[in-house]
Parts: C-alpha cells; sequence; structure tokens
C-alpha cells in the first residue's frame, strides 16, 4: 500500500471514539475547576494572572474566563459559562456542571460504540421535554401588585446572593439592587446602574445614589467656603478646560450629566442660556471614605442610579460588584419574566423524576439516554450536598422518595443538611435561568459529541507548551531579549 502524505508533516490528527473521549475527559477537567463554588456552601477561587494580578471569584464565569484554557473542546464550556453571564447573569457555574455531567454519563455509550449522532437526537427530545416541564410548573407571579412583585425580585436577589462572598448581607444587597433596577426606565438598560468602590469603611456603609454621582474632579480657589449643597441648581455642562485635569475623568462626569441632567454640552462660556442648562433637584457634596464624591439627585431626564460600594480589600469589592451584577441581571430577568422555580435542586430533581418516568414508556436506545440526562441533572443537588459537606447519596434518596409521592419543590436544605421545601423557603430563581441552562448545557453536549476528528495545523500560532518560545514572543528567540 502506498504511504501518501496529505498534510503537513506535524500535523497533529486524532479521530473516531479516542477523540471523543478525550474530549469528554478535557471537560470534566474544567467542571473540576468550578465544581466547588456552586452553591451557598461553595469555595471560591484566587486565581493570579500572569501579571500577577490576584482575583477571588465565586463566579463560574469569571473563573473560566481568567483561566486561559487552549483545549479546543473544552473552549466550548467556557463559551457557554460565558454565554449564560450575558443572557440570564446568573447560574454560570449550573451551566458548565451540568454540560459536563451529560458528557460524563454518555462516556460509557459512546465507548460501546453508540453513535454520536442517536445521543443528540435522544438529548435534544429530552431538552425539549425538560424545558417544557419547566414552563408548566413553573409559578407566575401577578405584576398588578407591586408589594408582592418588589417581594419576589428580593427573594430572587437574594438566590442569586446567596452563594458569593456577601451571603452574609444578602438581606440588604437585595433590598439594594431591587431599589436600583426599580428606579430604571421600561428597557431596564444596565448601563444607567453604575457603580462606584471606594476604599475603607464596612460592607454595610455601601449606599443607593438616586441619580449620578463621581468623584469630585475639579477645585478651585476658595471651595472650601462654599455650601456644599444647593436645591434645583441649573447645570452648566462646558466641555472646556476650567483647569487642568486628567481628561478621563471630565469625559465621564460629561457623559452621565449629559444623559442624566438634560441640558446640552457647551464649548465656551459665552452663551449660557436657560434652555442649554441641565438641572437636578439637589445637588451635594458628601465625603466617602478618603474622597470626595458629587451627588446630582433627582435628574429629571434619565432614570439612573449609582451604587457605592465600600469594602476593605480591593478583590473583595470586586468581587461584591461581580457578585452585585449577577443580581441585578436575575432581578431584570424576574421583572421581564414573571415566572419563578425553586432553586437548591429542586427543579433539578423534579426534572429528573419526569423524565425518567419519561424513558420508560419507550422502546430502544433513546430509553437508555433519556435515562441519563435524567440521572446527569442530579448533579446539582449532588455537589450542593458535597461543598456543604453533607451525605449526599442519603439527601439525593430522600429527595427521590419525596420527588416521587408528589413534594415538587422540595430540594437540599443547606442550614439543616436535610431535604425541605425550597418553594416556602423561598429559594426562588426566575424560570428562564433554569431554562437558559438547560439549553446551553445540553447543546454544548451535543456539539462536543458531534467532534470526532480534531486537526491540528502545526504552525497555526503559540498554542504549543508555553516553554521560552511560549505565546507573544518570537519563536526561538531567548526569553530574555526582552
Amino acid at each position: 500500500m502506498m504511504l501518501i502524505i496529505l498534510l503537513k508533516e506535524g500535523t497533529d490528527t486524532s479521530q473516531g471514539v479516542p477523540q471523543l473521549i478525550s474530549n469528554i475527559n478535557a471537560c470534566q477537567v474544567i467542571a473540576e475547576a468550578v465544581r466547588t463554588t456552586l452553591g451557598p456552601r461553595g469555595m471560591d477561587k484566587l486565581i493570579v494572572d500572569n501579571r500577577g494580578k490576584a482575583t477571588i471569584s465565586n463566579d463560574g464565569a469569571t473563573i473560566l474566563k481568567l483561566l486561559d484554557v487552549v483545549h479546543p473542546a473544552a473552549k466550548t464550556l467556557v463559551d457557554i459559562a460565558r454565554s449564560q453571564d450575558a443572557e440570564v447573569g446568573d447560574g454560570t457555574t449550573s451551566v458548565t456542571l451540568l454540560a459536563a455531567e451529560f458528557l460524563k454519563q454518555l462516556k460509557p455509550y459512546v465507548e460501546e460504540g453508540l453513535h454520536p449522532q442517536t445521543i443528540i437526537r435522544a438529548f435534544r427530545i429530552a431538552t425539549q421535554l425538560a424545558v417544557k416541564k419547566i414552563k408548566e410548573i413553573a409559578v407566575t407571579v401577578k405584576k398588578d401588585n407591586k408589594e408582592e412583585q418588589r417581594q419576589l425580585l428580593e427573594k430572587c436577589a437574594a438566590t442569586a446572593l446567596n452563594s458569593k462572598l456577601i451571603a452574609g448581607q444578602k438581606e440588604f444587597f437585595s433590598k439594594m439592587v431591587v431599589d436600583a433596577v426599580m428606579m430604571l426606565d421600561e428597557l431596564l438598560p444596565l448601563k444607567m446602574i453604575g457603580v462606584k468602590k471606594v476604599q475603607g469603611g464596612a460592607l454595610e456603609e455601601s449606599q443607593l445614589v438616586a441619580g449620578v454621582a463621581f468623584k469630585k474632579t475639579f477645585s478651585y480657589a476658595g471651595f472650601e467656603m462654599q455650601p456644599k449643597r444647593y436645591d434645583n441648581p441649573k447645570i452648566a455642562l462646558l466641555n472646556i478646560e476650567l483647569e487642568l485635569k486628567a481628561e478621563k475623568d471630565n469625559a465621564e462626569v460629561r457623559v452621565k450629566s449629559v444623559e442624566a441632567c438634560g441640558g446640552s454640552i457647551q464649548t465656551s462660556v459665552g452663551s449660557l442660556t436657560d434652555d442649554v442648562l441641565g438641572q437636578c433637584e439637589l445637588f451635594e457634596e458628601v465625603q466617602v471614605g478618603g474622597e470626595r464624591y458629587n451627588f446630582f439627585k433627582g435628574c429629571p431626564k434619565a432614570k439612573t442610579c449609582t451604587i457605592i460600594l465600600r469594602g476593605g480589600a480591593e478583590q473583595f469589592m470586586e468581587e461584591t460588584e461581580r457578585s452585585l451584577h449577577d443580581a441585578i441581571m436575575i432581578v431584570r430577568r424576574a421583572i421581564k419574566n414573571d415566572s419563578i422555580v425553586a432553586g437548591g435542586g429542586a427543579i433539578e430533581m423534579e426534572l429528573s423524576k419526569y423524565l425518567r418516568d419519561y424513558s420508560r414508556t419507550i422502546p430502544g436506545k433513546q430509553q437508555l439516554l433519556i435515562g441519563a440526562y435524567a440521572k446527569a441533572l442530579e448533579i446539582i443537588p449532588r455537589q450542593l450536598c458535597d461543598n456543604a459537606g453533607f451525605d449526599a447519596t442519603n439527601i439525593l434518596n430522600k429527595l427521590r422518595a419525596k420527588h416521587a409521592q408528589g413534594g415538587m419543590w422540595y430540594g437540599v436544605d443547606v442550614n439543616n443538611e436535610d431535604i425541605a421545601d425550597n418553594f416556602q423557603a423561598c429559594v426562588w430563581e426566575p424560570a428562564i435561568v433554569r431554562i437558559n441552562a438547560l439549553t446551553a448545557a445540553s447543546e454544548a453536549a451535543c456539539l462536543i459529541l458531534s467532534v470526532d476528528e480534531t486537526i491540528k495545523n502545526p504552525r497555526s500560532g503559540g498554542d504549543g507548551p508555553p516553554g521560552p518560545a511560549g505565546r507573544g514572543r518570537g519563536r526561538g528567540r531567548p526569553a530574555h531579549a526582552h
């Protein structure tokens, strides 16, 4: 037989079942990285990048973003975590875990030579059924009753904050987040909630300003003598340098104030008439930590607000900001989609039971595969137990029994090492979070299953082993030539 060399020398190809198995294993490794961050008893990760900047985070998407993943199949999991973060804001760890668990449950079938397309077909069916089931059992909350809606939103925000560093202050922050989102207009634009971090002080000193707040960027002779607050002032927005000051500060101030106060930006001081001036109800200058801040409150034009975060370490405040971002996203979702489900593994157990029962009614291979899907869903409650140090097998058995008797909202109770009705316990999440997580996870699993060959060109960039000729340095040049 002739040997035909088709690809360039050094090209790395691997195909068939071993390739699939290796991809599945790579995804397991990714899941291991975020596995322990799930839930209220989850641990945090400290990640140091190549510049030595340390980040402490509990947010699946943040962790995966900072892990520089080079394995092509494992990157898929990073992508779904990001898409979950962008779409609903919370549930990033769950989505990664689910996808990896789907693959783990399928591994034996792949090894036995079951064709991936059969598996993919079964998974598509299972996902459709699961999503339909979520929509059926989700509880809709009436919007017309403002008080009720507000309570619901606060509970959703509190659930999102449960697994974060600031879980201890979740009451305080969930109220703040709901207030912040309620101040926005119909479209709920995220960028109208500004977050400013001021070091020092306690977390509870964080505050919400109904309007624009920014660091005091200008000073002038005798400014200490000026009054520190004005009611209904007129605001001139000037585009000229009244003093030499960093351009960035000025630009930020201008943009925010124009959006909020109305008025138009002037380039000269000559034509200041009433119509080009903005206004607000109250201007005051306040000392926050070591900085002086200007607050413009009650701005007529844009509905905007600023959250000022206090706290000790910088990493801690950054993590607080990320946690608040998750909570804000969740509250926005809950306002737009008013149906909710119980968290804490309750919804997953219910879907698992439903799919397991369904799988027993159909013949053929599909039965095994939908059963595998159902089993994979149990990873969420199981991981919640593991992270809290409970006996997972014991609690899952209790949960299965309870769900079989029709207790559909029963999930893990992390505080008492038992099971509890999480709907009563107010562990609520917008249904959309769960729907999105399921669809994204199953899509990713199907995507990874449908790849049976990887071809890596030898010179396609420096993704090789990061030796002296690693990233960013020309190949072969000594590392110290920089």
